[in-house]
């Protein structure tokens, strides 16, 4: 069973700059395909970026020019680089394995005043 960890989240300024981690127990990571989702305070969970297998990268129009997906297939690991955060970006992070049906746990991220 694959075992996906979020890390990285944490209280942050408007403006302000995070970088999210998502670490996969499986050495065949990089023959995924991954996503970043967030689920704000009541509402729904929504796909924020996805990094296909070949390193080719989407994003929600809410985050394109702001947000960077990666990966780093040795580490078994991808990456979100948050910046010029918004008090609308506040969520719950996960990173999910779309064909493995994983998800993690989530890591909360809080954009204030």
């Amino acid at each position: 069973q694959v075992r996906l960890v979020e890390s990285g989240g944490g209280l942050v300024q408007p403006g302000g700059s995070l970088r999210l981690s998502c670490v996969c127990s499986t050495s065949l990571f990089g023959l995924y395909d991954m996503n970043w989702y967030r689920q704000p305070p009541g509402k729904q969970r929504e796909l924020v970026a996805t990094i296909t297998k070949g390193h080719m990268t989407d994003y929600t129009a809410a985050v394109k020019g702001r947000f960077t997906i990666s990966r780093d297939n040795d580490e078994n690991t991808m990456y979100l680089q948050m910046n010029s955060l918004k008090p609308e970006d506040t969520a719950v992070y996960y990173c999910n394995l779309p064909d493995l049906r994983a998800w993690g746990q989530g890591t909360q991220v809080t954009v204030f005043s």
